[in-house]
């Protein structure tokens, strides 16, 4: 769940819920985003497991919430939920790559037709759009640092943006850069950051939100790299 992009109290929730239906009543747990810290009940020994990769795939947030109440409420046995969890853990991304690019390449001109763009830069802003949201597939699998690969991706949405509107493609390039950069702003870190801050878990908040802070950094350093030299 927490590799998934769930919250931080969702994941101590499910947690402590799993636990209690196998008549473990007092677990303890300390979650951050980069790690898990969980016992059983004071008597026995903890566990640490990191965590290096998260991802967004809330489908498998979804997945394992129901069969935590499956286990409370008694419709799953213990074999049953882990082999549930194991085959969830195993799979593939919900959707495939060339469909997120789809995705994201829609929204991208949707989003610029949202800021009040005009229908002729429709089409750039789906180009680049897409191109950016490949480039952060590409990148994220030769650079494992996210920051350089969303800042090589909206360096590519500026340079690509202002190519086709250099070429009489498009019209507004400030309207088409902002639709184009918006599948790559991190909401969902900002919203958990958020919501884990209201809840009480002050570390994973401020973790979170320095995460967004550094993908809307990288965004904005590509988008300024283009403007600087072009």
């Amino acid at each position: 769940m927490l590799q998934s992009g769930a919250e931080t109290y969702r994941v101590e929730d499910t947690m402590a819920r799993i636990a209690n239906s196998l008549g473990r009543p007092r677990p303890h747990s300390y979650i951050t985003p980069t790690g898990i810290m969980f016992q059983s009940d004071s008597e026995a020994s903890s566990k640490l497991i990191g965590i290096s990769e998260r991802t967004t795939d809330l489908q498998k947030v979804t997945a394992v919430n129901l069969i935590s109440r499956q286990l409370s409420a008694g419709d799953i046995d213990l074999e049953g939920a882990r082999e549930a969890l194991m085959d969830i853990d195993k799979a593939a991304h919900a959707f495939p790559t060339w469909l997120l690019i789809t995705a994201a390449s829609i929204a991208s001109a949707c989003f610029m037709i949202m800021f009040k763009g005009g229908w002729d830069d429709f089409l750039p802003s789906l180009i680049s759009g897409g191109i950016g949201y490949s480039a952060v597939i590409y990148f994220q699998q030769l650079v494992r640092v996210k920051f350089f690969s969303e800042l090589f991706a909206s360096f590519l949405i500026g340079l690509v943006s202002l190519m086709l509107v250099r070429a009489g493609i498009g019209s507004s390039l400030d309207k088409i850069i902002i639709g184009s950069v918006m599948p790559l702003v991190p909401g969902l870190l900002i919203t958990n950051a958020v919501r884990d801050l209201m809840a009480g878990h002050l570390v994973s908040g401020l973790a979170r939100g320095a995460e967004a802070f550094l993908t809307a950094f990288a965004i904005g350093t590509g988008i300024a790299v283009v403007f600087l030299f072009f």
